[in-house]
């Protein structure tokens, strides 16, 4: 089918009506089969409520009772509902799910309201968007049939394939198969499906890197539209081409996104003018158009190892993104920063600007290692020699900058991505706060912390002026952590004897229990588990606090155009309000004020932008933007972890049958997880294996104890395990653990607190 219930859904407003003609040429339907496809999908959305029909045309039903989610399924069979707008997890049973798979995104009727310790109930309704129309897996002959069993155990079940296929039926060590659905399941009927390609399971990193996209659907992403791109006004555009300014970077993939430029400036009263300079990209084509919609779709540039999927096509990429010694249009904004590090003053420019070179991490090293009131200039300094003093002092404001931040509330851990060549720039952090709700720590000496400090105090101070001045935009929020999760993660701590304070209401703090967890020997278990308790960053339109920026009030990025597609619209906004801003209420007045600046906030009270020109935004807000942002958001999250989870496999393989130390990560009744350096690869100990003693869990101190010999086996401890079995497919890591000469049993006078919990979980 050529759209989703999605998609016909998102053409529909509650409060107008949309005549069945403009419906069908939202949705790009030309042709009779495509429109009686419409038909059938109205008439199944009317029975449920979720579509209005009349003489006039279509709106969309308001079904408060409905909910959207999205399915996430175990292998176990468990299935649960994220609700898109953050209420609590549904649980869905088997029964209920309606052929709806893992990832799909669906409506769900609430059945059963959830109590203490339990989640509520709910059944599908309907399935707005499947997720899975391809899929990776093995042939097998099952009772006469031909069947693809999916790799991933999350899909509970079984794609039937037609005859002609059987010559796919070769030993699964050797390959698998791209399966593509021709039909979904339908009351009593199976889902069908024929196999498209077989895909080498040995084939090098090329390989992987093929089974990576075919997993997620991405090695055969849509070409970009032809679009012819707008030029760009000279006039209005503040000069900066003076101005010292240094591109600063750190990823060497190929097609890797541009990132901003940064100057720096003492102001005579003291303190800084800190300019942060983004590539001019919403200038260059119109929101709304064919190219715009389709950077929409595509969300997000994503790094897949040692290349990138961009999301801006080559040609507006080239016109866009900055070059040394050249000039270039930018969108800018200049920061007065006091000589504490805290922002007072900003205002925004149309620009041009001309940096002096790039400063990347060889340039950052030989600035570190650069004596005092030295002479000589390294030679990874000589071309930026000029801009040497300014690199000092960026390194000292990013360093008070981290400090006010950490201050604030923001988390940083020091769980960096491990080195592993294959993965190329998912090494190196990205220097915005999007998606997660922690940053990784880094050295105030790399390029990536200046960059990252510099982009979240603009950031700030788009969401502050947007906000102020009622105009619409796509705020990131990230909400301080449950009280409730990050008492779980301090109790896991004081089991294992780690010293910390409490608040004076009993509740932890995540900051302080990041800067305790690092001074720890068992520090990145317990930061692992902070992470986990940590909440993600969402894009919202309506502002909220960002509390790893350290903002209370609104969060709005748009400095990285070419990263997500969510900068790229604010930018719009931006450029909006610059351009085409009423800076008085009529001609008559012949005072204006300045709405490129701070300094205009309460001193409007007209409309600064006509309706005709809030139109597109207020149109693709009420078509679900925010969600769709959001998504897409979460599939990059995916991608990265399936991306390095291969690699650690992989860097696996060589070292079966060894024996290595390892740190325990995590425990579970079940058994142990274990991290082998240097890949962090991370396998399971099953309690089965554990063949000296009967162990049971302890929940309360998070360990393993055996009955007998009370050897335990908690988080943090180091351990020597062999590598059993690797299924790099599948990411599972085998593990067996090497144990000790058993010790006697040691007396129990019945005064061992342990054995007086009363969650323990027996060994199976």
């Amino acid at each position: 089918m050529k759209f989703t219930v999605a998609d016909l859904l998102d053409q529909l407003s509650t409060s107008s009506v949309l005549p069945l003609a403009k419906l069908e040429k939202g949705l790009a339907l030309a042709t009779k089969p495509e429109k009686q496809q419409l038909r059938i999908g109205l008439d199944a959305l009317a029975r449920l409520g979720l579509v209005e029909e009349s003489e006039d045309g279509l709106r969309r039903g308001d079904t408060p009772d409905l909910v959207a989610a999205r399915l996430r399924c175990s292998s176990k069979g468990f299935c649960f509902a994220l609700r898109e707008d953050g209420g609590e997890d549904i649980y869905i049973r088997d029964h209920q799910l309606n052929h709806a798979w893992n990832g799909d995104r669906v409506l769900v009727r609430i059945t059963r309201e959830g109590g203490r310790r339990r989640s509520p109930e709910g059944g599908v309704q309907c399935i707005l968007e499947r997720h899975t129309t391809s899929l990776l897996a093995q042939v097998e002959r099952q009772n006469e049939r031909l069947l693809a069993v999916p790799l991933d155990d999350r899909l509970l079940t079984s794609i039937e394939l037609p005859e002609g296929d059987a010559s796919f039926l070769e030993p699964a060590e050797e390959s698998v198969v791209e399966v593509q659905i021709d039909r979904f399941p339908v009351a009593q009927f199976t889902p069908q499906g024929h196999v498209a390609r077989s895909l080498p399971v040995h084939g090098g990193e090329a390989a992987d890197l093929d089974l990576l996209l075919t997993k997620h659907h991405l090695h055969e992403r849509p070409a970009a539209p032809r679009a012819t791109l707008k030029p760009l006004a000279a006039k209005g555009r503040t000069d900066l081409s003076g101005l010292p300014t240094v591109l600063l970077g750190g990823w060497s993939g190929s097609d890797a996104p541009g990132l901003p430029a940064l100057s720096l400036e003492e102001r005579e009263e003291g303190g800084w003018r800190l300019w942060v300079h983004s590539p001019a990209v919403a200038e260059r084509l119109s929101l709304g158009s064919n190219l715009d919609t389709w950077l929409r779709d595509q969300g997000e540039a994503l790094c897949v190892g040692k290349r990138w999927l961009p999301l801006l096509p080559s040609t507006l990429a080239k016109a866009a993104y900055f070059r040394s010694g050249e000039s270039n249009e930018a969108l800018s904004v200049a920061l007065e920063l006091s000589s504490q590090g805290e922002l007072e003053h900003y205002r925004f420019h149309l620009s041009v600007i001309q940096p002096a070179g790039m400063v990347d991490p060889a340039v950052m090293e030989a600035l570190a290692e650069r004596k005092p009131k030295a002479r000589t200039v390294p030679a990874a300094l000589k071309s930026l020699k000029d801009q040497v003093p300014m690199l000092e002092q960026l390194v000292t404001l990013a360093g008070l900058l981290r400090e006010r931040r950490l201050a604030a509330g923001s988390i940083d851990l020091d769980l960096p991505t491990p080195p592993l060549e294959s993965l190329g720039d998912l090494c190196i952090p990205a220097p915005d706060a999007a998606h997660r709700g922690w940053l990784v720590e880094l050295p105030d000496t790399h390029p990536m912390a200046m960059v990252r400090e510099s982009l979240l105090l603009a950031h700030r101070a788009l969401g502050n002026h947007l906000a102020a001045l009622q105009l619409p935009a796509l705020y990131a929020v990230n909400p301080a952590a449950e009280a409730s999760e990050i008492n779980e993660v301090a109790k896991a701590a004081l089991a294992l004897e780690i010293p910390m304070e409490l608040s004076p209401d009993g509740n932890a703090s995540a900051a302080e229990l990041a800067a305790a967890f690092a001074a720890t020997d068992r520090g990145r278990a317990l930061q692992q588990q902070l992470r986990d308790s940590l909440s993600a960053v969402q894009l919202s339109n309506e502002p909220g606090p960002h509390a790893l920026a350290g903002e209370e009030t609104a969060f709005s990025p748009w400095t990285c155009p070419g990263l997500h597609y969510a900068d790229l619209w604010n930018q719009h906004v931006l450029v909006s309000l610059l351009t085409d801003g009423k800076d008085r209420p009529t001609v008559r007045h012949k005072t204006s004020v300045e709405l490129a600046s701070d300094l205009c906030h309460g001193s409007v009270d007209w409309a600064l932008l006509t309706p005709s020109q809030l139109a597109p935004y207020q149109e693709s807000l009420e078509r679900g933007l925010v969600q769709r942002l959001n998504n897409r958001g979460r599939f990059l999250s995916e991608i990265h972890g399936d991306a390095l989870a291969m690699a650690q496999a992989r860097h696996a393989e060589p070292l079966v049958g060894q024996v290595l130390p390892g740190v325990i990560s995590g425990v579970q009744s079940y058994g142990f997880f274990v991290e082998v350096p240097p890949s962090q690869v991370e396998g399971l100990v099953h309690v089965s294996s554990l063949k000296d003693d009967w162990y049971e869990y302890r929940s309360r101190q998070n360990r393993l104890v055996g009955r007998k010999s009370r050897r335990s086996y908690m988080v943090g401890d180091i351990v020597e395990v062999e590598i059993q079995k690797v299924d790099a497919l599948r990411h599972q890591i085998d593990l067996a653990v090497q144990q000790p000469e058993i010790l006697e049993p040691i007396a129990n006078d019945g005064g061992d607190e342990e054995l007086e919990d009363n969650d323990d979980d027996e060994q199976d």
